[in-house]
C-alpha cells in the first residue's frame, strides 16, 4: 500500500493518499471547506475559488522554516508531507466574501439575503414583506441550493454593494423530465463535467453568448439531439436551482430514506425524497453507496414515480358472476387457501417477481414447495439461465465473478449481444470511464447499439453465430501462442481436450459460418489477450435458448485461456434483467434448484431443507418460466400463482403467455397495479411497491442490499412474503409464522450457506458481496482469487454450430433493431407536440445488396419493414447490411425517453421495449424506384 502523506489542517494531523487535492484530505478528515465547483469524484477545476485556503510547506533548503504558499484553491492544490493549511483565517473569509459578491453579483439573491430568511412563513406573508421578486419561493431548489448554504456560512451581509443584473433568460422546459433556468446558473461547469468525466458524454457543454459563458446542449438546441441519456447526473451536481427535475421541483422533502432501485440487477442505492403528502418526490443516487457511486440512469432517476401512481389495486378481489369484486383479506385470503388446495403436486406453479425482496422469493419458494408439493418455481424475468448457469458448473458459483466498479482499471472488454447502456446502464459508466483511459473495445453483436458505436472492432456475426466466432478467437490465440500457458496448467482441468477440439476448427469453416473475415476474428483475439485484465460482459440477447450455453462455455474458456479470472478489474458478467434476479435464484426460487444451488434431485439436499422446514420436499425438478406455457397447453399446470407485472407476460418471449392462462383453472395474482393478467385472475391480491417494504435485494454483482421503507402502506396492501404466509397458515401448514421480514432473513441466513455471515445488522452500514461465511469474515468482491489453486476449474465443451438460415416464408429476415444516443451525422427535426420536444428523421434500413437487387431495391429507395407482431418502421434503403436475411434499423435514443415520458402506463419503465432479432419483412413503398 502506499505510504501516506501527513499534513495539517487548521492545526488537526490529517493523513492522506499521495495525489488527493487538500479539500480531499479534509472532508475525509472530516473537515469543511467551503466549495462551489468542486465535487467528490470529479477532476480538480478550480473555477469558482470559493476553496481557496492560505499555507505553507517545509523549506527544503532550511530545516525547519516554512515558506507560504499563497492563495490556492484547494480543490485544485495536492497535499504535500508537512503541508500545514488554514482555512478560516481573516484573510481567506475576508477573500470568500469579495468571490461571493461578484458571484451573486449576477444571480438572482432576494433569496439569497432576504432578512426574514430564519423567520420564513406562509407565502402571503412573504409576498408583502419582500419587495424583490426573485425570493426564495420562487427556487425550485429552495432550502436545497448550495449557494444559500454557502451565503449562510460565510455570515454574509444581507446587500452586495455590486450592482444586481437579472440575466433574463427563457427557462428551457421542452426536454423530457428536467427544465434548465440559466438565470440561476453560477458557471461552476460541474454540470458539463460530470456529463463528460463522470458519465463518458458529452450531451451539455459551456458556451459563450454576449461575452457571457453559460451552460447549453453540445448539438442543437434540445438534448434529444445532444446525445443525452437523461441520467440526471447534470441534476444531482447542480448546486443552485439551474437544473431540475420537472416532476415534483417545488415539493419540500420531510423525510429521507435510502433503499435499492427495483429497475435493473445494479443494486443502485437511491435516497427517496418524500413530502408531507407521503408521495415520493425525488430520488437521489447515494454517493457513497459501493454499487453505483451517487449514479443512477434514466429508470432509477426519472422512473420511481410509480409508486405514487392512483391506478394502485388497493383492496383484495374476488372474480364473481365473471367479475372482480372487492373483498376483505380474510375472504380472499380464504378463497385462495380453500381453490388451491385441490391442485397440490405437479398442477401447481408459481411465479415470483424479480422486484420481490430475497424474503419475498424465499417464501414463495418454500410455499410452492412444502404447502403446494411442487418445484414448479421460477422468476418471471428468468429468460436466459444459461447465462449462468455454465459459471455454476465449470467454475464453482452461478454468478458474475467480478465487482462493476473493477471496470475501470481494466484494459480491454469483449461485450456479447448486450445492450447494456439501456438494460444495465450504470455498468456502462466504468466501461466508458476506462475507454477514455485508453482501454479497448470489442463488441459483438447484431444490433447498433450504444456501445456498438463506440467499439475499437465491431463484429457483426450472422445470427446464432457467437460461439462460433469465440471458438474461432481461441483457435488463433493457441495457434499464436498467446494463451496464458502457467494460468492454465496450473487452475484449470481438460486443457487437452480444449487443444484437441480446436484443433478441429479451421478458420476457413469459421469464416464461413459467421459471415466474418478471418484477419477480423484474429484482430479481434490479438486485441483481447495483448493487454491485461481484460473482462467479458455478455447478456445473449440475440441468441436462441438452444444456442446459449454454447456461447457461455466459450466465453469461460475465452477467460481462462487469456488468465484473466480470479483477477481484479477481469472476468465474467452475466448480464440479466431482473432487479432481483440473482437473489431469488440465491434463495431457491428456481425450478431445479434448492436455496443455495442444492439440486432438487440431491437426496442429502432434500433431507436437509425437510428436516429444516419440518416437511416433505419433492425430487424431480419442476417446470422453469420458459417452459410454462406448454405446460398449461398440455394441461400439466392448472393453477397458477403469479407476484407482479413482467413485460414477458406480452411481448411474446413467454410465447402466448395471456392466451394459455386464460385456459387456467385456478389464477391467482400479487400486483401493485391492474394489467392484463390481472384482467383474467380468479382473485387478485394487492401487493405493496418496493418503496414500503422492508428486506433484501442482490446484484448482479453479488452485493446484498437493504430496502428500507419510505412510504407508508396507502391501502390495504401488504409485502409478499407476508400474504404467502397467510395463506400457507390458512392452508394448515406450519413454519410461516415469521414476525417479520429479518426473521425470514435469519432462516435464509441459517440455510444459505453463501449468505452465512450475512445480517442486516452488517447490511445497515452498506451492501456486502456474498460468499461471507460468518460474521467474522469480509466479503468477496471477486471470485476464485485464491480457490482455483484448491478447485480447478473446468474448461467447457467446444462446439461448432452451424446455425441454420432463418426460414419464414412471410417474415424472411430478422430486424436487428438498434438505438443509439447520437448520430450527428443524420439530420433531426424537431417538433413541439404539447410543450415538449420530439425528435423525427428519416430512419435508415440496411439490407444486405444481393437481398436488394432481388426485390429491385437500390440505395435511396423507401421501404416499409413489419415485425411477426405487426410493428412497422418505415425508411431509406441503405445497402450496408452485414449479411443476407438480415436487415437493420437504428433509432435514437431520445425518440424512446419521449415516449417514456408520454406514456400512460403506470409503471412505464417496466415496459422499456428491448431489442431482441425478431422476423420482419420488407416492402418497397409507392414512389420508390
Amino acid at each position: 500500500m502506499t505510504e501516506e502523506i501527513t499534513l495539517t489542517i487548521d492545526g488537526n494531523v490529517v493523513k492522506a493518499q499521495p495525489g488527493a487535492m487538500v479539500i480531499e484530505a479534509a472532508m475525509d478528515a472530516g473537515l469543511y471547506i467551503p466549495y462551489l465547483c468542486y465535487y467528490p469524484g470529479m477532476k480538480p477545476y478550480g473555477a469558482c475559488r470559493m476553496c481557496v485556503v492560505e499555507g505553507e510547506r517545509p523549506n527544503p533548503r532550511s530545516p525547519g522554516d516554512f515558506a507560504p504558499i499563497g492563495t490556492p484553491a484547494s480543490c485544485t492544490t495536492p497535499v504535500e508531507e508537512g503541508l500545514r493549511v488554514y482555512t478560516n483565517s481573516d484573510k481567506i473569509v475576508d477573500l470568500r466574501k469579495g468571490i461571493m459578491e461578484m458571484l451573486i453579483s449576477e444571480h438572482p439573491h432576494g433569496c439569497l439575503t432576504c432578512h426574514r430568511i430564519e423567520l420564513c412563513g406562509p407565502s402571503d406573508i412573504c409576498l408583502r414583506h419582500v419587495s424583490v421578486n426573485d425570493r426564495c419561493l420562487t427556487c425550485p431548489k429552495n432550502e436545497r441550493c448550495e449557494l444559500k448554504d454557502t451565503v449562510r456560512y460565510l455570515e454574509m451581509e444581507m446587500d452586495t454593494p455590486l450592482t444586481y443584473n437579472n440575466r433574463h433568460l427563457p427557462l428551457q422546459v421542452e426536454d423530457p423530465y428536467w427544465e434548465m433556468d440559466m438565470n440561476l446558473c453560477i458557471v461552476c461547469s460541474r454540470c458539463v463535467r460530470a456529463c463528460d468525466e463522470i458519465r463518458g458524454d458529452d450531451a451539455i457543454t459551456l458556451f459563450q453568448r454576449s461575452g457571457r459563458s453559460l451552460i447549453g446542449t453540445s448539438q442543437g438546441t434540445s438534448l434529444l439531439e445532444s446525445g443525452c441519456e437523461f441520467c440526471g447526473a447534470c441534476i444531482d451536481v447542480c448546486p443552485t436551482g439551474a437544473l431540475v427535475e420537472r416532476e415534483g421541483k417545488w415539493d419540500k422533502a420531510v423525510r429521507k430514506v435510502t433503499s435499492t432501485c427495483p429497475h435493473c440487477p445494479v443494486g443502485c442505492q437511491m435516497t427517496l425524497e418524500v413530502n408531507k403528502r407521503e408521495r415520493l418526490i425525488r430520488a437521489i443516487p447515494d454517493r457513497h453507496a459501493m454499487a453505483n457511486r451517487g449514479q443512477a440512469c434514466f429508470k432509477g432517476k426519472f422512473g420511481l414515480g410509480f409508486v405514487n401512481h392512483a391506478r394502485r389495486v388497493k383492496k383484495p378481489q374476488i372474480r364473481r358472476g365473471g367479475e372482480l369484486v372487492e373483498a376483505s383479506w380474510h375472504d380472499a385470503l380464504d378463497a385462495v387457501s380453500e381453490r388451491l388446495a385441490p391442485y397440490r403436486g405437479d398442477s401447481f406453479a408459481l411465479i415470483a417477481s424479480p422486484r420481490g425482496t430475497n424474503e419475498d422469493s424465499y417464501v414463495a419458494q418454500k410455499f410452492a414447495r412444502t404447502v403446494m408439493a411442487s418445484n414448479n418455481v421460477d422468476v418471471s424475468s428468468n429468460l436466459r439461465p444459461e447465462l449462468v448457469t455454465p459459471l455454476g458448473e465449470l467454475l464453482g458459483y452461478p454468478a458474475a465473478t467480478n465487482s462493476i466498479w473493477e471496470l475501470e482499471r481494466s484494459s480491454c472488454f469483449l461485450v456479447v449481444s448486450s445492450n447494456m447502456t439501456e438494460e444495465q446502464n450504470v455498468v456502462a459508466i466504468p466501461l466508458k470511464r476506462a475507454l477514455k483511459d485508453g482501454a479497448s473495445l470489442i463488441v459483438v453483436d447484431q444490433r447498433e447499439t450504444e456501445l456498438a458505436s463506440r467499439a475499437d472492432l465491431w463484429l457483426r456475426p450472422k445470427p446464432g453465430s457467437e460461439a462460433t466466432l469465440i471458438n474461432g478467437m481461441l483457435r488463433v490465440i493457441f495457434d499464436e501462442a498467446l494463451d496464458d500457458h502457467d494460468f492454465l496448467a496450473d487452475q484449470c482441468e481438460g486443457l487437452d481436450r480444449l487443444r484437441n477440439a480446436l484443433w478441429s476448427i479451421d478458420l476457413i469453416q469459421v469464416e464461413r459460418i459467421t459471415g466474418l473475415a478471418k484477419d477480423q476474428i484474429q484482430e479481434a483475439a490479438r486485441l483481447f489477450v495483448k493487454t491485461k485484465p481484460a473482462a467479458i460482459l455478455y447478456a445473449l440477447e440475440t441468441l436462441a435458448p438452444h444456442l446459449r450455453v454454447d456461447c457461455v462455455n466459450a466465453l469461460v474458456n475465452l477467460a481462462l485461456a487469456s488468465g484473466n479470472l480470479g483477477k481484479e478489474s477481469s472476468g465474467l458478467y452475466p448480464l440479466f434483467t431482473g432487479a432481483n434476479e440473482q437473489g431469488s435464484k440465491d434463495v431457491g426460487c428456481s425450478p431445479d434448484h434448492l436455496p443455495g444451488y442444492l439440486p432438487v434431485s440431491d437426496d442429502g439436499a432434500n433431507r436437509r431443507f425437510e428436516k429444516a422446514w419440518n416437511a416433505e420436499v419433492p425430487l424431480a425438478p419442476g417446470v422453469s418460466v420458459r417452459e410454462l406455457v406448454d405446460a398449461i397447453e398440455g394441461g400439466r399446470v392448472k393453477a397458477l400463482y403469479v407476484v407482479g407485472d413482467s413485460p414477458n407476460f406480452t411481448n411474446g418471449e413467454l410465447g402466448e403467455f395471456l392466451e394459455a392462462a386464460a385456459q387456467l383453472e385456478l389464477l391467482v395474482v400479487q400486483d401493485s397495479f391492474y394489467g392484463e393478467l390481472s384482467a383474467i385472475a380468479d382473485v387478485v391480491l394487492p401487493s405493496a411497491v418496493f418503496a414500503q417494504v422492508e428486506g433484501t435485494y442482490t446484484s448482479m454483482e453479488r452485493r446484498v442490499h437493504l430496502l428500507r421503507p419510505a412510504l407508508g402502506p396507502k391501502d390495504e396492501e401488504e409485502p409478499g412474503w407476508r400474504i404467502l404466509s397467510m395463506i400457507a397458515e390458512r392452508m394448515g401448514s406450519k413454519g410461516f409464522d415469521y414476525e417479520g421480514p429479518e426473521a425470514v432473513y435469519d432462516e435464509i441466513n441459517d440455510l444459505v450457506d453463501i449468505y452465512g455471515g450475512i445480517s442486516y445488522q452488517r447490511l445497515d452500514s452498506g451492501g456486502l458481496q456474498w460468499p461471507c461465511l460468518a460474521v467474522d469474515m469480509a466479503d468477496t468482491p471477486a471470485l476464485y482469487t485464491d480457490t482455483l489453486k484448491r478447485r480447478k476449474a473446468f474448461l467447457g465443451d467446444v462446439t461448432l454450430v452451424d446455425e441454420p438460415d432463418h426460414q419464414d416464408a412471410a417474415y424472411p429476415f430478422l430486424l436487428a433493431m438498434g438505438r443509439v444516443l447520437h448520430q450527428p451525422e443524420r439530420q433531426i427535426e424537431l417538433q413541439l407536440v404539447d410543450g415538449r420536444n420530439r425528435a423525427e428523421r428519416e430512419e435508415i434500413v440496411e439490407l444486405h445488396s444481393e437481398d436488394a437487387r432481388e426485390m429491385s431495391l437500390v440505395d435511396a429507395d423507401r421501404v416499409e419493414v413489419v415485425t411477426r407482431d405487426g410493428a412497422t418502421t418505415q425508411g431509406t434503403v441503405r445497402l450496408s447490411g452485414p449479411h443476407r436475411g438480415l436487415v437493420s434499423v437504428t433509432t435514437l435514443f431520445g425518440q424512446l425517453i419521449s415516449e417514456l415520458e408520454t406514456s400512460r402506463e403506470p409503471d412505464p419503465m417496466l415496459k422499456v421495449p428491448g431489442l431482441p432479432l425478431v422476423p420482419a419483412n420488407v416492402t418497397k413503398l409507392n414512389g420508390a424506384r
